[in-house]
């Protein structure tokens, strides 16, 4: 199965080639996941579990299981769907759980111009401070080298007045978010919404197309799923719940593309239109993507 690129973390300007400085990473995990979304997007198109090597020979490993739009020559203006929330108190520092959506322009051969915007749900203490669940967003408009942050952490990303959520607030207590991303016709910004139903949907901000320059005009790849970090010979956390997929499980539901004018349309059903993608599948799952929905997650518990 054609398995496309997702998920390796770039250590910004701290790291090279995937090596990670025992002060960076050694002594701030959650740098080594800054982001879980820094990704390192290879050049042929491969997709890969992810093994940070730290000089203190420590290493940060990463998990994901998603679904994925196909073909680099596609041209989509954004996502919607509703997540499930979940909670771990007891997750530790160095440990990482997220569940996001993405909007990105990836040209194969040239990692470099990788254009991308997130949003979604993480559970991230070193980073956040506290094991609690919190709305993350971030973006990248060279393909995590030098621009982009997590949350409101640098300029780029547009809070409007009386949105409904501000980026890096807890969801405590919650147990559902709804999010869309896409392309506005009138001003051509990347704008997110935020809901609870999928239908009530109120704005956040936006990413100015002028930060951007493939995701200037379109997307060409929509990513939708669960990811996990943590040492390697740790344990590895669970994923959405912690159950395996199934009817108790964490989902994605209403999963839609979002055309030029801003409404909603379903994707092509599994595996015609989506791909799968999983890199520990002793660890974590996916279901079939049917009836614009999925279920994903596992216990975790992998060292490797």
């Amino acid at each position: 199965m054609w398995r496309f690129v997702q998920f390796v973390m770039l250590l910004s300007v701290f790291c090279l080639k995937g090596v990670a400085t025992t002060s960076l990473c050694g002594k701030n995990p959650h740098l080594c996941m800054d982001m879980l979304f820094k990704e390192e997007v290879s050049s042929n198109g491969s997709s890969v579990p992810i093994k940070e090597e730290a000089s203190d020979s420590s290493a940060y490993i990463f998990h994901h299981a998603i679904y994925q739009s196909t073909g680099y020559d596609s041209v989509v203006y954004g996502t919607k769907a509703t997540l499930s929330v979940h909670e771990f108190p007891a997750i530790k520092k160095g440990q990482n759980i997220l569940a996001t959506v993405k909007v990105w322009n990836f040209q194969k051969g040239h990692p470099e111009y990788t254009n991308a915007v997130h949003a979604g749900w993480a559970i991230r203490p070193s980073f956040y401070g506290d094991s609690k669940t919190h709305f993350i967003i971030t973006w990248t408009a060279d393909g995590y080298r030098s621009t982009g942050c997590i949350d409101l952490k640098c300029d780029g990303f547009v809070p409007v007045n009386y949105a409904p959520i501000t980026p890096g607030d807890s969801l405590e207590g919650q147990s559902k978010i709804s999010i869309k991303i896409f392309k506005k016709k009138d001003d051509g910004d990347w704008w997110l919404y935020f809901g609870h139903d999928g239908q009530n949907l109120a704005p956040v901000g936006f990413w100015p197309k002028n930060i951007f320059t493939s995701l200037a005009d379109h997307a060409n790849i929509i990513t939708w799923g669960g990811y996990t970090g943590s040492f390697s010979g740790d344990s590895s956390p669970p994923m959405g719940n912690g159950k395996w997929p199934g009817a108790n499980s964490a989902t994605y539901q209403d999963v839609q593309y979002v055309s030029g004018d801003g409404q909603g349309y379903a994707p092509p059903p599994w595996p015609g239109g989506v791909h799968a993608d999983v890199t520990h599948k002793n660890c974590y799952q996916l279901s079939p993507f049917t009836n614009n929905m999925f279920y994903y997650g596992g216990p975790g518990g992998c060292s490797d």
